[in-house]
């Protein structure tokens, strides 16, 4: 073998065995709000990963498909309480002791925040505020990841991608509490974070689809409802542009940060944007074209009507920061995000669920 040439071991992934996510092997990981959509396959992917994983949410969460049907439950330390309950989740951070923290339990849907806002304002605020209190309080965390939204900017219909630096705020009060949320992650950050030696970092993710997701008021969900039963999609704001992506794009923007973060990098404790390319930013109408073309068959309709609770036509990301310093960018464009989603919808069953989350993250892997 020539001089100084390394033999590159490929793991189960196909990546080298210099891939920065081995880190997390026999890692102590806490994740709240495991059992929903995001934090299910987040889960999976620690898993996979070979960390301990502590999971913490409701004892009842109605969007928990992946969790339930991938029997999470006897993969994981499935803890249960509420994250607005200091005491109950104190008691979590004691008996385990946990390294690294992924804070995603929440209210994320707008319109139940018109709905409930006393429980959004809750849990969205107070909840990531007793986080941040056992992160602050607990020598055994060194890092955090608090999961917040693309919604969390001062939404002002800009064509222009909004940076981490720009303004904070909302009109609906599920977007007011994220950036309330945002503001007392910065608040802990300086006040107690930085003397304590502690990272913390924010991840402001735009709209997450892929397999798994059965939430009420959500596009995907309801494309697939509505194409199972073989009825029109029906769509409110068929004009409305989101930074739509897969939802493996931003967990693996997580994962790194979660790797920076334990190797005490002290300038990835703010916040980063996780975002399409601007090719991939298009209109509801524009994903329930791609889901009817990879279902095969259906059509939608615009149901539209004026009265209707408020939410914004037009958000997008910038994301360059993240690309840049994070290294992290999307690799799955939104045709092969939709692609991706609707075969995991057509092809998943309660025994395969596992399995199939497990196909699709390594897919990603090997998708440069």
């Amino acid at each position: 073998m020539p001089s100084g040439q390394r033999i590159m071991r490929l793991g189960r992934y196909g990546h080298n065995s210099m891939d920065p996510l081995q880190i997390y092997k026999n890692k102590t990981v806490l994740v709240t709000g495991h059992t929903g959509f995001k934090g299910s396959w987040l889960s999976i992917w620690l898993k996979e990963l070979k960390a301990n994983v502590i999971g913490f949410s409701l004892k009842e969460w109605n969007n928990d498909y992946v969790f339930k049907n991938a029997r999470l439950n006897e993969r994981v330390i499935d803890e249960r309480g509420d994250v607005t309950d200091y005491d109950r989740l104190s008691q979590v951070f004691l008996r385990y002791k946990p390294e690294i923290i992924f804070h995603l339990a929440a209210q994320p849907l707008v319109r139940e925040s018109y709905i409930d806002p006393v429980k959004t304002f809750s849990v969205n605020m107070i909840g990531t505020v007793n986080v941040l209190e056992c992160i602050r309080k607990f020598d055994c965390v060194k890092s955090g990841i608090i999961i917040t939204t693309d919604k969390c900017y001062k939404n002002k219909e800009q064509k222009e991608g909004y940076k981490e630096t720009d303004e904070l705020g909302g009109d609906d009060p599920y977007s007011t509490s994220k950036a309330a949320a945002e503001l007392t992650i910065e608040s802990y950050r300086k006040s107690f974070f930085a003397s304590l030696g502690k990272l913390v970092a924010s991840a402001r993710a735009g709209n997450s689809i892929g397999g798994g997701d059965f939430s009420k008021d959500r596009l995907i969900p309801d494309c697939v409802s509505a194409l199972k039963n073989n009825r029109p999609i029906k769509l409110r704001n068929c004009m409305s542009v989101r930074p739509w992506q897969h939802v493996l794009e931003p967990i693996y923007g997580y994962l790194l940060l979660g790797v920076r973060l334990s190797n005490d990098e002290k300038e990835f404790a703010q916040a980063w944007n996780f975002g399409p390319e601007k090719e991939s930013i298009i209109s509801v109408a524009g994903i329930a074209d791609l889901v009817i073309k990879n279902w095969e068959e259906g059509e939608w309709q615009d149901i539209h009507d004026p009265g209707d609770l408020r939410e914004s036509k037009f958000l997008t990301l910038d994301i360059s920061k993240t690309k840049e310093r994070l290294k992290w960018k999307p690799r799955w464009n939104i045709e092969k995000a939709i692609e991706k989603t609707i075969s995991w919808y057509k092809n998943v069953n309660e025994y395969n669920t596992y399995k199939l989350c497990s196909q699709q993250i390594n897919e990603y892997l090997n998708d440069k």
